[in-house]
Parts: C-alpha cells; structure tokens; sequence
C-alpha cells in the first residue's frame, strides 16, 4: 500500500509537470513561430490529458477489493495504458502529418536561441520524470505509471528531434530539415504506442509473462527446499501493482497440515523479498505419491519406496504443466541433490 501511495505522489507531479512544460512549449512557439515546436506544443496536450487520466487510474487501482471487485481494482491501469498508448498514437499521426505540411509551405522562424534553450529545458525535465516513472513502475509492476514514464521519454524523443532541427536551421538556413527530422521522430513515437498498447492488451487478457516467470522460478530454485519434492501448475495473473501467484506444491505426504502450511510460508518469504509485499499467494498442498520417490532428494524419508534418482529443476516450461513429475514425465533437465 505504502508503494502505491508513492505511485500516487508520482503520477501527480507528473500531471502537474505536463501542465508545466505544455505552457514553456506554448510560450517557445510563440517566440518562434515555428509549426515543429507548435507539434511538440500539440503533444503536450496529449501528454496533460494522458497525466490526469494515469493520475486517476492509479487511484482507482489503489482501491481496496470489494464484492463487486473480489481481486481489486488493479485492471483499471490497463486500460489507462491503453488510452495512454492511443494518444501517443494520435500525437505520432499529427506530428507526421505537420511535418508534410511545413515541408510543403514551410514558415519563417524568429527567435531561434531562445526557443532552442526552452525546448532543451522540458527535455531535460521530461526525461528525467520519465526514468523515475519507469523506475518505480517496475519495481511495483505498475502498468500504468510505466506507461506514463515510457509517454514522457517518447515525448523527449521528439523534442530532441525537433530541437536537432532548431539547431540544424540555426546554423544552415536550411528549414525543410525542421520538417525531415519532426518526420523521423514522428516513427519512434508511433513505435512507442504499439509497444504500450501491446503490453496493455496482454494485461487486460491475461497473457502469460514469461519473463516475470522466469525470474520467479529462478528464486524458487535458488531457494529450494529439501520437503519442496515438487511444484506444477504455476500461474501468474497481474491486477495492476498487485500480483496473484497460485500453484500446486507437493510435499512429503506425512506431514500435518501446520508442517504443511510452514512449507508454504518458507516458499512464500524468498518471493515476497523479491516482488515486494504487494503479492497474493495461492499454494495447494500436495501429498507425494510412490513415483515422487526418484525425484525426492530428501535424505532423512522414513516412508521412502524407491531411491532417490535425480531432481527435476524447474523451468517456466515444466512448472506450468498441470500435472506432477516425475522422472518418466519431466520436461526440465534433471540433476543431483546439490542442484547440479
């Protein structure tokens, strides 16, 4: 929670921040005239709306679950990535489309040092609000803060290109440069959309994140257990911040169910310290069965049917399988008690 307040503080001054540098972008066109600081002016716009609305999905998503929400509110950022993305879409079009239209009839330019230092000034701050964004979004898995982060650099972008072309005609008198290099950048924002879009869209369908898992299951396998004989059925569902893990963990069979239940706890602590602690676990106990035996590296079973053979290490493949191993049906390589 103390992670989502912060989220909160950030997204807030990053609305405040868009209002900020929209106002130097409109005051650096004036001194100017010129139609690219104008399309840098035009995405500014996009860039307020997107902050407001981020602002607010993330307050929603804060929310505490009820019974219309059993699993919270998270979802909303998805969508707020989604509408962010799209207007990072649009202000891609506009720009490209402006710079056609400069490039066709282009416009006398006034006071190009002074517009070159305020464009180079929200450049800077945009950029530098953007890592923090970014920053922080990953450490909390927050979509949408990710989002507005990955908005500002792509907003930086483009205003380095079009601070390239300021300079390029400060110094050449040559002002279809202006238009060629607003053109360029126009590409890497429409680019930046798609990717925003396609990570939203993954997160409203519930799309498997391999690479989430992966680190996961590299935790569990450096934290590995000799009473964790196995683990399948792992799954991953992302509400926003907070992240849902449920799986099916089998144990020695002749354990009580407090036993039981501490193995859980001692499989939740190494990934709490890694994803934080805005993480629900969903573990189902699983007693051994005879075939578990020649994957079993406990050394002390006193039930024991077969001996030990080798332990199966976990991957994302093997470990999303629902079904239990063992050494006939394991996907995974397969090693010694020591893990090699």
């Amino acid at each position: 929670m103390d992670q989502q307040r912060k989220n909160i503080r950030i997204q807030r001054g990053v609305a405040i921040l868009s209002v900020v540098l929209l106002l130097i972008k409109l005051v650096a066109y004036y001194l100017t005239h010129s139609v690219a600081v104008l399309t840098d002016a035009l995405e500014s716009i996009v860039n307020v709306v997107a902050g407001f609305v981020g602002f607010y999905s993330l307050i929603v998503s804060a929310k505490p679950r009820d019974a219309d929400h059993p699993y919270g509110h998270g979802k909303v950022e998805y969508l707020s990535a989604a509408l962010e993305g799209s207007m990072i879409a649009i202000a891609g079009v506009l720009i490209f489309y402006k710079s056609i239209t400069n490039l066709i009839h282009p416009e006398p330019i006034h006071q190009l040092d002074v517009g070159i230092v305020l464009i180079t000034a929200t450049a800077l701050l945009n950029y530098f609000a953007g890592s923090i964004c970014i920053r922080e979004g990953k450490k909390s898995h927050s979509v949408a803060l990710v989002a507005s982060g990955k908005h500002l650099q792509s907003d930086t972008y483009s205003t380095l290109g079009i601070l390239v072309g300021l300079v390029a005609i400060y110094l050449t008198d040559l002002y279809w440069l202006d238009s060629v290099v607003a053109m360029f950048f126009s590409g890497v924002i429409l680019f930046t959309s798609y990717k925003i879009i396609r990570t939203s869209i993954a997160g409203i369908m519930d799309e498997s994140d391999n690479e989430l898992l992966a680190e996961l299951v590299t935790t569990l396998n450096n934290n590995r257990r000799e009473n964790w004989i196995d683990l399948h059925n792992l799954r991953i569902i992302k509400y926003g911040s907070i992240l849902h893990l449920d799986c099916h963990q089998t144990v020695p069979w002749y354990l009580n169910v407090n036993e039981a239940h501490a193995e859980i706890d001692a499989l939740a602590e190494p990934v709490r310290k890694a994803f934080g602690e805005s993480l629900e676990l969903f573990v189902h106990s699983d007693g051994c069965l005879e075939f578990s035996c020649r994957i079993c590296s406990k050394s002390d079973c006193p039930v024991r049917k077969h001996a030990f053979e080798k332990r199966v290490q976990w991957t994302v493949e093997n470990v999303s399988v629902n079904k239990k191993h063992s050494i006939e049906t394991a996907d995974g390589p397969l090693t010694d008690r020591n893990g090699k």
